[in-house]
């Protein structure tokens, strides 16, 4: 098992990652669990796959599980889907000191982590994160949130975990769409500012994909390493180091509002052509080779993700896909900063680009045909 420390100035925890960890929960969470009765919120797909498990490790340690069963899917992230939960966990009795785990993908972590942010102006949670894409990133560094109307992860807190647990053997169970979405968040790790992890994933993702045990805890391990080390250096994102960890984010939110925020584009899927459309950008801005941006492309694409936006065949320009990103969290004045790259592992913030200019990028990635 590997353990990797989130420093949080006062409140660091651990990240737990190795297999079998749901079998022996109890164990691994000695010390926060005060009660007999333990609130789970999960989903319907995750507790089909693994309640069973997680019940006899709670009963047979002297627990009682009280279960919240959601359904599967981003539509879950949502006011109605808040209210409830938190009405159930104040039914529960649940107090401050106590420990709420939330069992599932991003969706489920996002959103037991808002109820315990505000159930009593902050409770304590645990992150059991069951997808690839939650274990590299959503269930490490406390962001928190729901969707609106208006967009997505617009209402949130920052509100850390005591401990994340990510249990490989729950990736055996992942339909392989749900690992490839979740690898774009790996291999952002290595755009952002870690060329030879960018290499390492050139050379090990399909296998890690396939189903490697080592590759996998290599890749999940040195992802939550590296996003660690960035949360421990800007928690609040106030000093833009963090707000690194969202390349492709502004192009791929975009691309989930456009589709609906639907099966029709996994969130992960939306980041992994965002990254490729912030890298042909920067190389349309001269900032790095065209060879480097379609190198990005070309790995993105053979590892089975989508590289292309006008494979996607929506019925829009590049305006409307402009409007979506006003709506961008980072919005700041009536300026949107964007993330380019100036190379493999060279990411920053661009504060001064066009979004006119970025419309009409985009209709020609619209009009491009697909490779």
């Amino acid at each position: 098992m590997a353990v990797i420390c989130v420093d949080i100035a006062g409140r660091p925890y651990e990240v737990r990652v190795g297999a079998g960890l749901l079998a022996e929960l109890v164990p691994n969470c000695r010390g926060l669990l005060r009660k007999r009765g333990v609130p789970i919120v999960t989903d319907a797909h995750v507790h089909a796959a693994w309640g069973e498990v997680v019940e006899r490790s709670l009963r047979d340690n002297g627990h009682e599980p009280h279960w919240r069963i959601l359904p599967a899917g981003e539509a879950t992230k949502s006011w109605d889907e808040l209210a409830a939960t938190v009405n159930w966990l104040l039914e529960l009795g649940v107090e401050r000191g106590d420990s709420v785990i939330a069992l599932g993908g991003g969706v489920i972590g996002d959103l037991t982590g808002f109820c315990a942010s505000v159930l009593k102006r902050g409770c304590k949670f645990i992150q059991v994160p069951t997808t690839l894409l939650a274990q590299v990133d959503s269930s490490v560094g406390g962001k928190t949130a729901i969707n609106t109307p208006a967009g997505k992860n617009l209402v949130g807190a920052f509100h850390q975990p005591s401990l994340v647990l990510a249990d490989l053997s729950a990736l055996d169970t992942l339909p392989r769409r749900d690992l490839l979405a979740g690898y774009a968040e790996v291999v952002k790790y290595g755009l952002i500012d870690d060329a030879d992890f960018f290499a390492w994933c050139d050379a090990n993702a399909a296998a890690m994909i396939d189903g490697d045990a080592a590759l996998r805890e290599y890749a999940v391990a040195h992802s939550v390493a590296s996003k660690a080390r960035i949360v421990a250096e800007d928690e609040f994102e106030t000093t833009g180091k963090r707000a690194l960890l969202n390349l492709g984010h502004t192009f791929g939110h975009a691309l989930e509002a456009e589709t609906g925020f639907s099966a029709r584009l996994l969130h992960g899927e939306g980041v992994a052509l965002g990254m490729v459309l912030a890298a042909r950008y920067s190389a349309r801005k001269g900032l790095m080779s065209q060879a480097s941006a379609e190198h990005v492309a070309r790995h993105i694409g053979e590892i089975g993700l989508p590289a292309s936006l006008s494979a996607l065949g929506l019925e829009c320009d590049g305006r409307a896909l402009v409007e979506h990103m006003l709506h961008d969290k980072k919005m700041d004045a009536g300026t949107l900063p964007f993330l380019l790259m100036k190379g493999i592992g060279q990411t920053y913030l661009d504060r001064e680009v066009s979004l006119d200019d970025v419309a009409l990028f985009l209709d020609g990635e619209l009009a491009r045909s697909p490779a």
